[in-house]
């Protein structure tokens, strides 16, 4: 993988997300939200309301305005949320981790079910053709859905998992990433981890679901049209078995298109954990964002809005990467 592709995706990162912060911008300029009352309220004398046009730049012309605002946006300055008067960066970062906790732990679950689901196809090992069709037909239910089902049956009626939030009330959160279950592990308090793992399992797994299928019907596809190639009959002509051959023959030829919907897929999940998160009452970015929309909010919808579509432009750019790294012919087309 050369330098020049490296540089060519990163070039691409920051011209998206240049667009991303335009289209901001703009929705910003024709809403029909008035900063200036928002923050001061509808009692402001007109001396106040003139006073603080100025220092929010709204009397310059929209050009310096927006390059404002993108010089805000690099130094991480999202302007200060309407409803609780705090910088949304701050409030961003306060309600971040939990969304990444979750979005993590449902990408690591969505690729071993797609996994699974490729090499069970492929190799077919016993139960496959059960284990394909329950994920099938959990995929085809939306993603609320799965979550009120799963709310239902483990939490209400078997009572096996947590309903909602991260912690049992006997737990305190409290540690230096957020991410309650490393948090747990590098505070030396694996009883933390396991509680917050629990509490993981059942908005985790309905956002997990749809993106492993999409994910391991491409791998399974990949790996189907690998196995065809003259290499691999060539170490099937030398008596290796048909795992043997799949596990070091096919996989890594096989991965590149996975990898590119795997970047998608997170990007989707970031998107989908926002429904996720009502679903399961999860402190996330999600119930930022729906207590800031009915108040019109804008500077919390739109901090959140960068924030998420950073992630995934940002992932798609990392597997681009990734595939040139696993195929060296990516990298040179």
């Amino acid at each position: 993988m050369t330098p020049r592709f490296i540089a060519a995706r990163l070039a691409s990162l920051l011209g998206l997300l240049l667009v991303l912060s335009l289209v901001l911008f703009v929705l910003q300029e024709i809403s029909n939200t008035d900063a200036v009352a928002a923050t001061l309220g509808p009692n402001a004398s007109p001396e106040a309301i003139a006073a603080e046009r100025a220092r929010l730049g709204l009397d310059e012309p929209a050009v310096d305005r927006y390059l404002g605002y993108l010089a805000g946006l690099v130094t991480g300055d999202l302007g200060t949320s309407f409803r609780t008067k705090q910088p949304v960066t701050e409030d961003i970062g306060t309600y971040l981790p939990a969304t990444l906790e979750l979005v993590l732990f449902a990408f690591a679950v969505a690729l071993v079910l797609a996994v699974l689901f490729a090499l069970t196809s492929v190799l077919r090992w016993r139960g496959a053709g059960a284990f394909r069709g329950v994920l099938f037909l959990a995929s085809t239910a939306p993603t609320f859905l799965l979550g009120i089902f799963s709310l239902v049956v483990f939490y209400l009626n078997l009572n096996w998992l947590p309903g909602s939030g991260r912690l049992s009330g006997s737990f305190e959160a409290g540690g230096p990433t957020g991410l309650l279950v490393l948090d747990g592990l590098l505070t030396g308090d694996p009883a933390l981890s396991l509680d917050a793992l629990e509490h993981l399992l059942l908005p985790g797994l309905a956002l997990a679901v749809g993106p492993a299928l999409a994910i391991g019907r491409v791998f399974r596809s990949s790996l189907l049209t690998t196995l065809e190639a003259e290499h691999v009959r060539t170490a099937r002509a030398k008596g290796l078995t048909e795992r043997r051959v799949v596990l070091r023959h096919v996989v890594r030829n096989s991965v590149n298109a996975a990898l590119s919907m795997s970047g998608l897929q997170i990007g989707f999940m970031f998107a989908g954990v926002l429904v996720v998160e009502s679903v399961f009452s999860w402190p996330g970015l999600g119930s930022y964002l729906g207590a800031g929309i009915p108040v019109s909010d804008f500077p919390a919808v739109a901090g959140v809005t960068f924030v998420l579509g950073a992630v995934y432009i940002t992932a798609n750019a990392v597997a681009d990467i990734l595939q040139g790294m696993a195929d060296p012919r990516v990298a040179a087309s």
